[in-house]
């Protein structure tokens, strides 16, 4: 049921009802971000990855199973016009002023649940997150999103359609080669990723009361 899961959009309108599913998302966030590829990262009651920038401000997009609601995967944006992980954190990853403003939003803990059986069903979940990005990108009118990859993903971002800029050479940093990018929105790349993933009708489920917040 992966090709048919709802992309949720959860901010501070309605987090308080989300709750189940933001406890999910954090509890994924933990088994991946920490378990797995060890970052030295918070973490709440030894079950959920929290951070400071996990606040009234962040907004997430969390694709779930239609039946059950369980969590698939998510990603987590948060407003550049604020503190944030590029702005104020990994800054030296970037080579001049930091964008900024109400029409860019960082991209922070693309994450896709470990319980997922395959690397085809990761590939699904993340095709449908990344369509849901442009979907609320075009909705509440931003232009740009920017992000910080390990360079070996930037070859994958390319290939999905993404219009990328780097924001800068890339730095080791904590043993890893990582690197800051621009991401520009328009029509045309919601067009393109809806004809390469297959995806016929809008996959972001937007809660109005949100947007009109």
């Amino acid at each position: 049921m992966i090709e048919n899961s709802p992309v949720n959009l959860i901010d501070g309108s309605n987090r308080h009802q989300q709750r189940d599913a933001l406890n999910a998302m954090h509890a994924d966030r933990k088994r991946v971000f920490v378990d797995q590829l060890k970052w030295n990262v918070p973490v709440i009651d030894g079950r959920f990855e929290v951070d400071d920038f996990d606040n009234e401000h962040a907004v997430y997009l969390v694709a779930q199973e239609p039946r059950t609601g369980a969590h698939l995967g998510s990603v987590r944006l948060l407003p550049t016009t604020r503190r944030h992980l590029l702005g104020d954190v990994f800054a030296m990853l970037i080579d001049g002023e930091v964008p900024r403003g109400p029409d860019v939003m960082e991209i922070t803990r693309l994450c896709t649940a470990p319980t997922l059986a395959d690397w085809e069903a990761h590939n699904a979940v993340r095709e449908r997150l990344a369509t849901a990005l442009i979907e609320y990108a075009l909705t509440v009118g931003i232009t740009r999103y920017t992000m910080m990859t390990h360079t070996a993903y930037l070859s994958q971002l390319l290939a999905t359609g993404w219009d990328v800029e780097p924001l800068g050479l890339p730095k080791e940093v904590g043993g890893q080669s990582l690197g800051a990018l621009q991401v520009n929105v328009n029509a045309a790349t919601l067009r393109r990723f809806r004809q390469k993933f297959n995806i016929s009708s809008p996959v972001l489920r937007l809660d109005q009361s949100s947007l009109a917040a």
